[in-house]
């Protein structure tokens, strides 16, 4: 058998750090007349670099059926727009942008951040690989190459005067499986006084807080600021500063720049935070291996309360037929015999089916029909917001439920 190699340094991965069995992509989901074709699996086990303990899984699939056709916009989160649009907010101030400035965004979704940007007259530029996405910004306004970053994508843009003043990566560095060419074409693309972000799941937050259904094959890494900074000062990248962030269960936004920058100095935040994950153990193999036991333990949890229910009765549908929602559903080895249906607001997501579990994906508007008595909140992310969304649920006695961090009731 052939060893997996860590994908940052190169080391062999033995040390797992969760196994969540054999699943279908996270977001693949099925049309109707394609229910009763077979699907593919394959193995969800995360590993952890006994090294520079980069938690990551193994390339099972390539990026390019991963994202070239994609069914995640951006836009249908009213908070992650509001976060959008404070980020171009405070960085315009932070950094002095301006009509001479350009903004590259690398997987800039549906253009849900630069168009506040070009909206502000800074001109921008996304780069986005799922091509049916990137219309979607075009038609916002928001110019946008289809490719994949990495360093023969950023020499192509710095020859045709793209070169950054800002350059922002948000919840795509876990993404990539080349996680080195990925991070050496910031370097090349980013002008030598320009500045870039990152923003990705906290993986201290992740452990803390129980949130492995954030594991699936899109996410080919999970990243703490102590390999983040070791990474991109590989790449002759410095972290600057960085700011905790409440988004996607708690995330990083990681500020950069050319190492040789010297007019911005790494400020007391770095290591603060540094110092915080080595105290939490993330420097210590045995810290990974006790997070298994609570992967298990949500597992059985989550299977007690959906047989309870069908013992009394109870009816539940799912609310959110997010990627982090699959992972947990196949994990647990729930289907339509416990969940009747799922509901999205995207018009892109409904009249699926789910992948794996084939659980029937419709509009919000479905759970005012059927006046189900509990509604499962797969993510738990946005739960007061789609709580607060979906108040009526209460009007006829409904409550909601999430699974992680642990299974709750409200």
């Amino acid at each position: 058998m052939t060893a997996i190699r860590c994908r940052a340094c190169g080391a062999r991965l033995s040390e797992t750090f969760a196994d969540l069995g054999m699943t279908p992509l996270a977001n693949s989901y099925i049309a109707p007349e394609n229910r009763f074709k077979a699907e593919v699996t394959y193995p969800l086990h995360a590993f952890v670099c006994g090294s520079c303990f980069l938690v990551q899984i193994d390339a099972v699939e390539t990026p390019d059926h991963i994202f070239s056709d994609y069914l995640y916009f951006s836009s249908f989160s009213e908070s992650w727009l509001q976060h959008a649009a404070t980020y171009a907010e405070a960085m315009t101030a932070r950094f002095g942008l301006g009509p001479q400035s350009m903004v590259v965004e690398i997987a800039s979704n549906d253009g849900y951040l630069l168009r506040n940007f070009v909206g502000a007259g800074i001109p921008a530029l996304g780069v986005e690989p799922a091509a049916n996405v990137a219309r979607a910004a075009e038609e916002k306004g928001v110019p946008t190459e289809v490719a994949f970053f990495g360093t023969e994508t950023a020499k192509r843009l710095r020859g045709a005067g793209r070169a950054a003043d800002l350059m922002a990566a948000n919840n795509v560095l876990a993404h990539v499986p080349d996680i080195n060419d990925f991070v050496a074409g910031f370097k090349i693309l980013l002008k030598p006084t320009g500045v870039l972000t990152f923003e990705f799941p906290h993986l201290l937050q992740l452990m803390a807080n129980n949130q492995f259904d954030t594991i699936y094959h899109e996410h080919f890494s999970y990243l703490s600021l102590m390999v983040v900074d070791g990474l991109l000062a590989k790449h002759g990248l410095t972290v600057f500063d960085v700011q905790e962030l409440p988004t996607h269960g708690g995330s990083l936004r990681v500020f950069a720049k050319a190492s040789e920058n010297a007019a911005l100095p790494r400020l007391p935040s770095v290591e603060a935070l540094l110092a915080r994950e080595k105290s939490a153990g993330l420097a210590d193999l045995a810290t990974y291996r006790a997070f298994a036991a609570k992967v298990v333990r949500t597992k059985v949890d989550l299977l007690d309360f959906f047989v309870q229910a069908q013992r009394e009765g109870k009816t539940v549908a799912a609310y959110g037929a997010a990627a982090k929602g699959n992972t947990l559903l196949n994990y647990c080895g729930i289907g339509p015999e416990f969940i009747a249906f799922c509901v999205d607001k995207s018009p892109h997501k409904q009249n699926h089916l789910l992948p794996g579990t084939h659980i029937p994906i419709h509009g919000p508007e479905a759970i005012e029909q059927a006046r189900p008595d509990y509604v499962l909140i797969l993510p738990w992310n946005l739960k007061d917001e789609i709580a607060g969304q979906m108040q009526a649920v209460r009007s006829w006695g409904g409550k909601f439920v999430v699974a992680i961090p642990t299974l709750t009731v409200f």
